[in-house]
């Protein structure tokens, strides 16, 4: 547990203290769980600040022009204020993460095959299993029940939560972080018929024409590679490659539940988020963003600094700066567009029916005449 005083934490902030610079501070909270003196109410969003002059904290991280000076426990003993909260968050976070205890060795109830070689610095907790061939550097920390195949390669300092997976040949730079059950180089999903089947009729005519026959396997010769930084969420899947590597550009970050095809090649400082789907032999570019559930269909190449909406589909390839949404995913304006065509569907298809009637009955008066 981080144990600094109010003027420590301005300085490591880069903030602006107000108050007495010697009190302590033990914990960072949300305001409303604050209950000791040392407890830091951490203020940064518009919504918690709110919540501030309710809450029981008598030290808080504020941002600047919060005019917060007393809250339910009385006035405020002392405040640090930060110009940049996003960037504040991240060092409050950074400074009173716990982290995972780690020793140095390798745990007794782990088996680590022949060959293997293993930086002494190196933390592999209980029932890990260690493939032959596979290297691990110094201070890389396997918390427990992880699998390092044969032959694969670790970088330093790196953090596997349980249950992650390395297969055979994956290669992990340096600092990279795996959450709980990510798994790293299963074969691709690769299968087709001896020939054309029902499937490629379909696509071909729009028909399901053609008899499927058995599938026969592609099998993954390739591996995948994660360059340094990297860090991949829970229950991830990213697949082998055929021939050449799966590969993820360094500081690149994954989140839980996103599955990467095949053959796929994602840039640097990319943020993909929760249930992204990326099909076999996708290509993206430097710092895209991927929503939540965005679907790519296979062989598209995403251009750089694009951003792609959540719950979007791209069935074809985006240019750099690309901004879009929907599905089929279409540049921002062309999808609000879209959505206000759509709300008053419903009104011209009542002024059409009134138009309809109107004519019936002069086509009526006119008969009669």
């Amino acid at each position: 547990m981080a144990m600094v005083t109010m003027k420590e934490l301005a300085a490591l902030l880069d903030g602006r203290l107000q108050g007495d610079g010697a009190l302590p501070v033990h914990r960072a909270v949300h305001p409303g769980d604050a209950a000791a003196d040392a407890d830091l109410g951490v203020a940064l969003s518009k919504e918690v600040l709110r919540q501030l002059p309710q809450s029981r904290a008598r030290i808080a991280l504020i941002p600047e022009g919060a005019d917060i000076s007393e809250t339910a426990a009385g006035p405020l003993a002392g405040s640090v204020t930060v110009g940049n909260p996003r960037i504040a968050l991240a060092g409050i976070t950074r400074l009173f993460d716990p982290g995972l205890p780690a020793k140095p060795g390798i745990h007794p109830s782990s088996v680590v095959e022949a060959g293997a070689d293993i930086d002494p610095t190196a933390a592999i907790g209980p029932f890990c299993h260690v493939g032959a061939g596979a290297r691990i550097g110094p201070g890389t920390h396997l918390v427990g029940h992880v699998t390092i195949g044969p032959a694969a390669q670790v970088g330093s300092d790196c953090l596997f939560h349980p249950g992650a997976r390395l297969g055979r040949d994956v290669r992990v730079g340096d600092r990279v972080i795996l959450h709980h059950n990510a798994s790293l180089g299963a074969d691709g999903f690769s299968f087709l018929p001896p020939r054309p089947g029902h499937s490629d009729s379909a696509k071909q005519t729009g028909a399901a024409a053609a008899q499927q026959e058995s599938l026969m396997r592609i099998h993954s010769l390739g591996a995948v590679e994660l360059a340094d930084d990297v860090e991949v969420g829970a229950n991830t899947s990213i697949d082998r490659g055929t021939f050449r590597s799966t590969r993820i550009g360094r500081n690149t970050k994954i989140d839980d539940l996103v599955m990467i095809g095949h053959n796929c090649v994602i840039g640097e400082e990319c943020m993909l988020c929760g249930q992204v789907g990326l099909a076999g032999s996708v290509t993206v570019g430097d710092r895209v963003v991927l929503a939540g559930q965005v679907g790519v269909a296979d062989h598209i190449t995403i251009g750089s600094d694009s951003v792609v909406g959540a719950g979007s589909g791209v069935p074809s390839n985006l240019p750099p700066r690309s901004v879009v949404l929907g599905y089929p995913a279409m540049p921002k304006e062309d999808m609000f567009e879209q959505h206000r065509y759509l709300r008053r569907l419903k009104r011209l298809y009542r002024d059409v029916d009134m138009l309809k009637k109107a004519q019936s009955a002069g086509r009526a008066d006119r008969d009669s005449e």
